[in-house]
């Protein structure tokens, strides 16, 4: 038996919807699904504006550009996380300016943040790693202070909450992906959230090629191709109207690691009081010092069938961006971190295989 680490749950009414699209002809990026998607996932993440686009890095870039953010500026990048969010800012031109995160709850540290804010500095990238919302209000804080944006990166936390608020409305602009492993999918997709009328005017006419919406074939910033096709709208569609049953069972599978693991020298990911988190992925840290290393869990586990991930490099680790610092929280974590079996599909009898191992593994 193999127990994936992730994949998606897709109905009846994904097929439907999906079905109906490619009956129509209705195949690439025009058809009512994608306005279909968009209202939708607006009223999800309880912003005026949802804008489509082909993937989260897209995502990310419009966003971005939408803010006017290119040459000469410096955006805060945590140290921590998918290099989705550092290559979009090299995308816009702009300069990486990588963060520690916090020990607490795996966000950016605002002090760490603080310490890196320069003249040129005009945006933070605050990313909601693996599910848990980053502490916002002191991020935001510092950037009403400073006069700068703050981009929400909430790939991995689609529905997560932060003190009551959906993630992807608290900064300026909220970033979504919908890869075929995240909670809600469509295969490939993306889209950005934003209750600012010109920023969502400026991520609209960029990604359609920098076409004016009121004349057709006429070009007027040189744009890009981010559009995404009516096809993946369809299924995007009814993964948002299911998204009650899919957020249940991501809660329900932390609450059996939760209870199942305990005892072990190990830990689960963060749960701050003011975070209503979605757990994309469950996260095992082990006793730095202990008998195991991450590496060798996830070994142990693949002998018994059941398939994971390691935490994400840091940042500063990769080949383009080393020489960038130290970032103690970021390191550890990375080195001690495994992400376990934790889409949505995944069964009872699968969960328990899950937990026995780890306990076997581990005492």
């Amino acid at each position: 038996m193999r127990i994936p680490v992730a994949e998606p749950d897709i109905s009846e009414l994904e097929l439907e919807y999906v079905t109906d699209a490619v009956k129509r002809g209705e195949v690439s990026s025009t058809g009512p699904y994608v306005e279909r998607f968009e209202r939708a996932f607006a009223e999800f993440c309880e912003v005026p504006h949802a804008i489509s686009c082909m993937n989260g890095t897209v995502a990310l870039h419009l966003a971005l550009i939408g803010l006017g953010i290119g040459p000469g500026d410096e955006v805060i990048v945590p140290a921590l996380t998918y290099v989705a969010a550092a290559n979009a800012v090299i995308h816009a031109g702009a300069t990486v300016v990588l963060a520690d995160v916090h020990p607490d709850h795996w966000g950016l540290d605002p002090e760490q943040v603080r310490a890196r804010i320069t003249p040129r500095t005009r945006a933070i990238i605050a990313v909601h790693l693996y599910g848990h919302p980053a502490d916002m209000d002191p991020l935001m804080e510092l950037a009403a202070r400073h006069r700068l944006a703050v981009i929400e990166d909430a790939a991995e936390a689609q529905g997560a909450r932060y003190r009551g608020r959906r993630v992807g409305s608290i900064g300026q602009v909220g970033t979504f992906s919908f890869f075929g492993n995240k909670t809600m999918t469509t295969g490939e997709g993306g889209m950005i959230t934003t209750a600012d009328p010109e920023v969502a005017r400026r991520v609209r006419l960029y990604k359609n090629q920098g076409n004016d919406p009121a004349r057709r074939y006429w070009h007027i910033v040189i744009g890009y191709n981010y559009r995404l096709t009516n096809v993946q709208a369809a299924m995007g569609l009814a993964q948002v109207q299911r998204a009650g049953t899919l957020l249940g069972d991501k809660l329900r599978i932390a609450a059996a690691y939760r209870e199942g693991l305990q005892g072990l020298p190990c830990r689960l990911q963060p749960h701050l009081s003011w975070a209503d988190p979605v757990y994309w992925m469950n996260c095992l840290v082990l006793d730095e010092g202990g008998p195991l290393s991450a590496a060798r869990m996830q070994e142990l586990l693949a002998e018994r069938g059941i398939e994971t991930r390691p935490f994400f490099q840091p940042v500063s680790a990769l080949p383009m961006y080393q020489g960038s610092g130290s970032f103690p929280v970021a390191e550890r974590l990375s080195r001690t971190g495994v992400n376990l079996p934790s889409g949505p599909r995944l069964a009872p009898g699968q969960l328990e295989a899950v937990i026995a191992a780890v306990r076997t593994i581990l005492t």
